[in-house]
């Protein structure tokens, strides 16, 4: 009896097909593999530049974020400047304001204390008159030279200035001769500063 190994014969051709495919890799075009191999690098070298330049990215982010932050804190403080500036000018206005009328409620107190201290024997005042700095007087006198020392007195006062008689004319006064007269002068009020120069120049006068 014959006896055949058909199994063996049937793999036969496997383990051919096998040798066959393996010498067949082995001879494969090394183009194919560098081609592989260049996008294999390709994409690492894609890959690193991605995350290196994501990174700076980021940075720059975080960066541009935290500017922005310390620009927002900056606004408020120049925020807070402006206002603080703006309130400084109001107050400043405000006192200025406050200032000027106590220079204008001063000035008519100190133009009568400073005309009564002027005023000599003989001669009295009929009526006072004061618009804006323009003081104009009314009064009478017994002779003229009460009306001239009242003259030379108000010269004397720093805060007037060219004292003009505009009339001055004789009248009767309870049978008496009497003399009527007019005086315009400006009034100019003194700073704080020049008013103690003249008290300390009049205190240390003769």
């Amino acid at each position: 009896m014959i006896r055949i190994n058909l199994l063996q014969e049937g793999r036969r051709p496997v383990v051919a097909r096998r040798a066959k495919a393996k010498l067949t890799l082995g001879r494969q075009d090394p183009s194919l593999l560098i081609l592989i191999a260049g996008i294999v690098i390709g994409s690492l070298v894609s890959t690193y530049l991605w995350y290196t330049l994501k990174t700076r990215i980021d940075e720059k982010d975080e960066q541009i974020a935290q500017a922005e932050i310390e620009v927002r804190e900056l606004q408020k403080i120049l925020d807070k400047v402006e206002q603080f500036k703006a309130d400084k000018a109001d107050l400043e206005t405000k006192i200025a304001v406050i200032q000027d009328l106590k220079r204008k409620q001063k000035g008519p107190v100190q133009v009568m204390d400073r005309i009564s201290r002027a005023l000599p024997d003989l001669l009295w005042l009929e009526s006072m008159q004061l618009q804006g700095q323009t003081v104009t007087l009314r009064g009478q006198a017994l002779n003229t030279n009460a009306v001239a020392a009242f003259i030379a007195n108000l010269n004397k006062v720093p805060e007037f200035h060219e004292p003009d008689t505009k009339d001055v004319r004789a009248v009767g006064r309870g049978g008496r001769e009497a003399y009527a007269f007019n005086l315009v002068f400006t009034f100019i009020q003194q700073t704080e500063d020049e008013a103690a120069e003249d008290a300390g120049a009049t205190a240390a006068g003769p």
